[in-house]
C-alpha cells in the first residue's frame, strides 16, 4: 500500500477492525519514511472475481459493483442512507450472488435480489429502482406495486396489533 501523501510503498498497519457486517476490514496505516509519518484508514473487501452478468439481450458482460452502486445512488437518491450502509447494501446482495455459486448470472436475478433488499430498506428507493428495473410501461403496474407494498405494510400492522 502506498502513502497518498509521499506515495512511499513502506508502510505499516497500526490497527485492523472488522466492521459491524463482518464482510469489510478497516485498517488504519502509517507511512514509514520519518519526514512523512503520514496516517491514513483503508478499506478492505471481498471483490467479486470473474462473474458474468447475461442481460435481457443476451449480451455478457463483467460485474460491475461500481454500476450496482450507482443504480442504488438514484434510487436513493434525497433519501435519508448514508454512503457506510450503501456499501452494507451493496456487500449483502455481493454475498447472495456469491451464494449462487455460479460463474455467470442473468441480470434479472441480481435485480430481483436488489428488489428484495430495497423493499426492507426502504419503500421509495424500492420503487425507484423498480419502477426502472420493471420498465414500467402504464399507470396501472405502478400501481401494482405500490399495492403490493401497501398490502405489506396492513399485514405487518396486523401482526403488530395482535400481540
Amino acid at each position: 500500500m502506498h502513502c497518498p501523501r509521499c506515495r512511499s510503498s513502506d508502510t505499516k498497519v497500526l490497527d485492523s477492525r472488522v466492521t459491524a457486517d463482518g464482510l469489510t476490514i478497516r485498517r488504519r496505516r502509517e507511512c514509514s519514511r520519518k519526514r512523512c509519518e503520514f496516517r491514513f484508514s483503508t478499506l478492505e473487501e471481498i471483490a467479486i472475481l470473474d462473474l458474468s452478468i447475461i442481460k435481457r439481450d443476451g449480451r455478457r458482460e463483467p460485474y460491475s459493483r461500481e454500476k450496482l452502486l450507482a443504480g442504488l445512488r438514484k434510487a436513493f437518491e434525497r433519501r435519508p442512507i448514508t454512503m457506510e450502509e450503501l456499501r452494507q447494501i451493496v456487500a449483502a446482495i455481493e454475498r447472495d450472488v456469491q451464494l449462487l455459486r455460479k460463474p455467470e448470472v442473468r441480470s434479472t436475478i441480481i435485480g430481483d435480489l436488489i428488489l428484495k433488499h430495497l423493499r426492507k430498506l426502504d419503500e421509495v428507493a424500492y420503487v425507484r429502482f423498480a419502477s426502472v428495473y420493471e420498465s414500467f410501461k402504464d399507470l396501472a403496474s405502478f400501481r401494482k406495486v405500490l399495492d403490493a407494498l401497501e398490502g405489506k405494510r396492513k399485514r405487518a400492522n396486523g401482526k403488530t396489533k395482535g400481540k
